[in-house]
């Protein structure tokens, strides 16, 4: 017998080679039917697959993360399947479960493929998911695996396979696929009710541009029809806020290919939200203690190599500047730490001169893959609201904390009001990855841990998210329709200190090292501007607006008295302009509304006379006359942070 511990801590004993389903069926057939796979000891499994000695269970349903990202690889395998038979000789790259679904890599060969296959595509995988195929798992041999695919004639998972050891290999098949695949997958293909193929697009193979273009296909499947339709419904809604088509509607921002891609272009309207944002921060952060500073926008290489970022990014960068000067060279800025670390050593510092906090709005460049730039949320060139805190040890707890109040300040003048704290720490099977000393990793990780449960933050923890050089807390965002976004972070560093040498002088009169805590509210100003068009579908609180308000005069002989109506609230703290085109009211207040301009002012003959202005409320109508005085006194009183 084995001893199975429950979630609630309490346990069972079961027969050994008793399945996680077979658990289920013990406890509820309710239950049984919905589990999708189990974690056991913390590792997630085929709910079908034997347990084989004592062991903590915790089963999994659509409602857990785990369960949906199992559903949605079984989903990949379950379109790979009806790919195949559609098209013989289709070959396969990799199908993971992406937060949304799921995608396969396929190579069709010399076939033509569009969005015009995916009915027939989705029919197919419906017929064989009615077919309750189960998903087997089985261990093979990398001899047995590399054979199987040679006889199929599959060079991208012959080139998977040369990479795995022997002995941790595995295939899994349902119905008549077969696929290389360490899984888990859901019991059997009968859970799979609703099915969308929603995109298709091309990417290379294992990311390198010099290999072969391959086709992505990315699909959404669901337990229940209903679950699609909502979903569908949502789709809807999300084009309708997609950060590109309102930034452009907006007047916020551009691209273009002169410039070169990812390298986005702020017009004045978006140039003035991104200010506001930027005013709006500097100003909380010097409340806090922390001191502006500018570095430049390239680096010496060396200081890329003394700080790690060359040794784990150099090659996927931008390539070195070169000078006329032989051997020197120089990079775009990748990040803004090491400089902070260099402004840190202009001068000796005590133990009483410490926390230093620096901050800096400092533009960054990373080289993103073509394929993978989409608007501002992924580009080439970006702002981040940097900052780099210089402490004590004993001051790590404390300043960690401030700069979560921080974060949930800037969450809360913004309107996000739905997050999750995520602790991300190293990958214990694979520490290699992370530079620094297991004591300061250990250290680092537990002020972490202990500052996000003494700040009550609804908190998960995820296993090999953190950065090379220390753990981190990401602040998970829910917009308006319920999409996650990775927003605000906040880092503990003990390992650049070291490398940079930095120092300060104890009350023991002797040489410590500071701790570095990088932070970022925003993440970076691109990103968080698009990720705020969505949620607020580019009606941004009051505060921020570029335009709060226009005056619309009803035709040229009320154009004076508009402009005086602009000059006297444009001298006031709040931002307008005016609408003077050859255009009927109507007209005007449309185009108003399109732009999501807050307020509307209509001055005509009966507002000349009485000395007020006719107001309308984007999205509400009309609000009546009054002054102008009091227009300006209700707007003053709505501009809160």
């Amino acid at each position: 017998m084995i001893k199975i511990t429950l979630p609630d801590g309490s346990f069972r004993q079961y027969e050994k080679g008793t399945t996680s389903l077979q658990i289920a069926q013990s406890i509820s057939e309710g239950l049984a039917r919905n589990v999708l796979a189990a974690e056991v000891d913390g590792q997630v499994w085929d709910a079908t697959r034997s347990i084989e000695k004592d062991a903590h269970v915790r089963l999994l349903t659509w409602n857990d993360q785990d369960g949906k990202a199992t559903f949605w690889h079984s989903s990949a395998h379950l379109m790979a399947e009806a790919l195949e038979a559609l098209y013989p000789g289709t070959k396969f790259g990799i199908g993971p479960a992406i937060e949304t679904g799921f995608y396969y890599d396929v190579d069709f060969g010399d076939r033509n493929f569009s969005s015009d296959d995916f009915k027939k595509i989705e029919d197919k995988m419906l017929e064989l998911a009615r077919t309750k195929a189960v998903y087997v798992r089985q261990e093979v041999s990398k001899a047995d695996a590399e054979a199987y695919f040679v006889e199929k004639g599959d060079e991208y998972k012959l080139d998977l396979i040369k990479d795995l050891e022997d002995g941790t290999i595995t295939f899994y098949t349902q119905g008549n696929f077969t696929d290389l695949c360490r899984g888990p997958h859901i019991p059997n293909t009968g859970f799979i009710k609703a099915i969308k193929l929603t995109n298709v697009a091309g990417a290379y193979w294992r990311g390198d541009e010099s290999r072969k273009q391959l086709t992505r296909i990315y699909g959404v499947t669901f337990p229940k029809a209903g679950e699609l339709a909502d979903y569908l419904k949502m789709i809807e809604e999300a084009k309708k806020r997609d950060h590109r088509k309102l930034g452009k509607e907006l007047e916020l921002f551009t691209f273009s290919e002169k410039v070169g891609m990812g390298l986005p272009l702020w017009l004045p309207k978006g140039a003035a939200l991104r200010q506001k944002l930027i005013d709006f921060l500097q100003r909380a952060q010097i409340r806090s203690g922390y001191e502006p500073v500018i570095t430049p926008h390239i680096g010496h290489k060396n200081l890329y190599v003394t700080s790690g970022h060359y040794e784990k990014y150099g090659a996927d960068s931008f390539q070195p500047i070169k000078t006329p000067q032989e051997g020197e060279e120089f990079f775009l800025k990748p990040m803004n730490c090491p400089h902070h670390c260099e402004i840190y050593k202009t001068k000796p510092r005590s133990y009483k001169d410490l926390p230093v906090r620096f901050a800096e709005f400092g533009t960054v460049y990373r080289y993103e893959q073509s394929g993978e730039l989409h608007g501002l949320t992924r580009v080439r060139g970006f702002t981040q609201d940097d900052a780099h805190l210089f402490c004590r040890p004993d001051q790590v707890k404390d300043e960690f904390k401030k700069v979560i109040d921080l974060v949930l300040y800037v969450f809360k003048a913004l309107g996000f009001d739905s997050y999750t704290a995520q602790i991300s720490l190293r990958d214990p099977e694979n520490k290699s990855k992370y530079i620094g000393t297991e004591e300061n990793w250990l250290l680092a990780e537990a002020a972490i841990v202990e500052a996000a449960e003494e700040k009550g933050l609804d908190t998960v923890v995820e296993l090999g998210e953190a950065a090379f050089y220390g753990p981190k807390l990401d602040f998970m965002v829910k917009d308006a329709l319920g999409r996650k976004w990775q927003l605000g972070t906040i880092q503990v560093d003990y390992n650049l200190p070291d490398r940079f040498e930095l120092e300060y002088t104890g009350s023991d009169n002797q040489k410590h090292r500071p701790v570095m805590i990088h932070r970022a509210p925003f993440g970076s100003l691109e990103r968080f501007v698009a990720v705020l068009i969505e949620h607020c579908a580019g009606e941004f609180p009051l505060w921020l607006i570029p335009e709060q308000f226009i005056v619309l005069p009803v035709s040229e002989k009320y154009e004076e008295y508009a402009k005086k109506l602009l000059e006297s609230l444009n001298n006031t703290d709040i931002r307008g302009l005016i609408d003077l085109r050859d255009e009927k009211v109507g007209r005007k207040i449309r185009d108003a509304e399109v732009k999501k301009i807050p307020y509307m002012l209509i001055v005509g003959e009966k507002e000349v006379e009485n000395g007020t202005v006719s107001v309308r409320k984007h999205g509400e109508g009309d609000l009546g006359s009054m002054t102008a005085e009091a227009f300006q006194t209700q707007l003053t009183k709505e501009i809160t942070i």
